[in-house]
């Protein structure tokens, strides 16, 4: 299901999705309306804009948020034409399995989309690049990020867009037991807690530099 208030990108995002295979069932232009489809028919993705009608401020993300508590197995893909470390954080805030946040400039790589689609329907996440250039490496003096070599900095970025330690060794061209020890090495110095599952470790990263 598709939440957009403008028209010309509501109606390419039908096309495109249709083009690729996937069944749009529902596309609207406000929040209310996208809840109302959800509840009659839950899909497995809802592709929802921030801003939209009456008030273009935050009723996109508010109905996001409720998607993501009364129907947790729905993935929830939101866009957003800037980027708004706040409602991020909020979005992430009580898990980071089956979510998404992507700047609106994005969609026109079609190839990010469509593979940022088919992350949150396996259960992970897809976080854009800029959001956490933006989200991970405003550091300050004293910052434990500032601990982290190049290289771990890479790994880090990697992960908390939502890539898997295989696509992080692919994408960097490192073998995987680098990829695993820099991993370890980058939770270590942020005195983050070892977790077990991919997800949990990218929601402790967002959690900490929300905090």
């Amino acid at each position: 299901m598709l939440a957009e208030d403008s028209t010309l990108l509501r109606e390419g995002l039908v096309r495109l999705l249709t083009e690729e295979g996937h069944d749009v069932l529902a596309a609207v232009a406000d929040a209310d309306a996208l809840l109302r489809e959800v509840e009659a028919l839950p899909p497995d993705i809802v592709v929802v804009d921030i801003r939209m009608p009456p008030t273009h401020t935050d009723e996109g993300l508010r109905a996001a948020i409720e998607i993501r508590k009364r129907w947790p197995d729905i993935g929830v893909l939101v866009l957003s034409q800037h980027i708004e470390r706040n409602y991020a954080a909020q979005l992430l805030a009580a898990n980071a399995e089956r979510v998404g946040y992507l700047l609106k400039d994005r969609v026109a790589q079609v190839e990010e989309f469509l593979d940022a689609l088919e992350r949150i329907h396996a259960g992970g996440v897809a976080i854009d690049p800029e959001v956490v250039r933006q989200l991970v490496f405003r550091t300050t003096h004293g910052d434990p990020l500032a601990r982290l070599s190049p290289r771990e900095r890479s790994v880090l970025e990697e992960l908390v867009q939502g890539h898997t330690n295989a696509a992080i060794s692919q994408k960097l061209h490192v073998s995987m037991s680098t990829v695993e020890k820099n991993l370890n090495t980058i939770f270590d110095k942020l005195e983050l807690a070892q977790t077990t599952g991919y997800n949990r470790r990218i929601l402790a990263v967002l959690r900490y530099l929300e905090s």
